[in-house]
């Protein structure tokens, strides 16, 4: 089997259903939903409905052993799902409801990726995430932690329904993560079109795209990300349950990949997705994934 390389995958999105109910018991929580509710009905449809089913893990993601507890876990699910090398990505400020820093929520989640890599050899990285809804000030916050912790960081992500809120007004903290030569990805080309792609990669200076799968219709932009090698982190089970493509048959990652195009293959939330990078990879030749996965390791932030 060809080594696999995870991109896109969101730590608050891939935790284990019974570690869920096991925290929530240690913890004396009583959940807002099953833990059944942590997997996406396949009739989601929206991206603003498939974040929702984020919202139970977040419950219990609130002390620093919960999140290294997740961490170190999802790097064990890696490595049985074959993977060589994983990104997790997170947003420490989502994380601070008892009174958690951001510094103590990344410190936490990295102990866990430590923990994870000397158990199972998993190389890994840690992406930190600015949200399109809040405010450029609270992005620019993001970004000066990801800096405090550079040695544990490997990346800035902006996500968020690009739909609703644009990327520009977040800038300053992309501008930051740039001079400090901190990589960087933007969800776009998911919930909006073309447009929100070129905005990422124009004013955000983004080196990678978060899905990126309404990029099929502009020539221009396909052009652009072939020639600068910009990668895109499509996540296909995903991009079905949250209607960014009607379904697998007609999702357009094999099609960009045979155009020359740097096609990455992620889960996005191994957990909300009900998915793994096994059943992302089912229907494909061992050449297009082979390809794939090329492309993924030439695009890691963290190797």
């Amino acid at each position: 089997m060809t080594p696999r390389y995870e991109l896109h995958c969101h730590l608050d999105g891939s935790v284990r259903p019974g570690t869920v109910a096991d925290l929530a018991r240690s913890q004396g929580i009583t959940l807002d939903g099953p833990v059944e509710r942590l997997v996406t009905a396949p009739a989601c449809g929206s991206l603003a409905k498939f974040l929702t089913y984020i919202d139970v893990p977040l419950q219990v993601l609130q002390t620093p052993d919960a999140l290294s507890r997740a961490a170190r876990e999802l790097v064990e699910d890696w490595q049985a799902d074959g993977v060589v090398y994983g990104e997790v990505r997170f947003a420490p400020q989502l994380h601070g409801r008892h009174g958690m820093s951001q510094d103590e929520a990344v410190e936490a989640v990295a102990e866990g990726l430590a923990a994870g890599r000397a158990a199972t050899g998993v190389r890994t990285g840690l992406l930190l995430c600015c949200l399109r809804h809040q405010t450029p000030e609270e992005s620019l916050s993001i970004a000066e932690t990801a800096l405090r912790h550079r040695d544990k960081v490997a990346g800035l992500d902006l996500a968020g329904d690009e739909r609703l809120h644009p990327g520009a007004p977040h800038r300053a903290a992309f501008d930051l993560a740039h001079a400090a030569d901190l990589p960087c990805t933007v969800h776009a080309g998911e919930a909006a079109g073309p447009e929100s792609m070129w905005e990422a990669i124009d004013v955000l200076g983004a080196r990678r795209i978060g899905h990126g799968v309404r990029c099929a219709a502009d020539v221009a932009l396909l052009d652009r990300l072939r020639h600068d090698r910009i990668a895109l982190e499509m996540c296909p089970i995903s991009n079905v349950l949250t209607g960014a493509v009607p379904s697998l048959d007609g999702h357009p990652a094999t099609r960009l990949l045979a155009a020359g195009l740097p096609v990455t293959i992620s889960t996005d939330a191994r957990t909300t997705a009900g998915t793994t990078l096994a059943r992302e990879f089912e229907g494909w030749t061992a050449e297009q994934e082979e390809l794939a996965q090329a492309h993924a390791a030439a695009a890691a932030f963290g190797n």
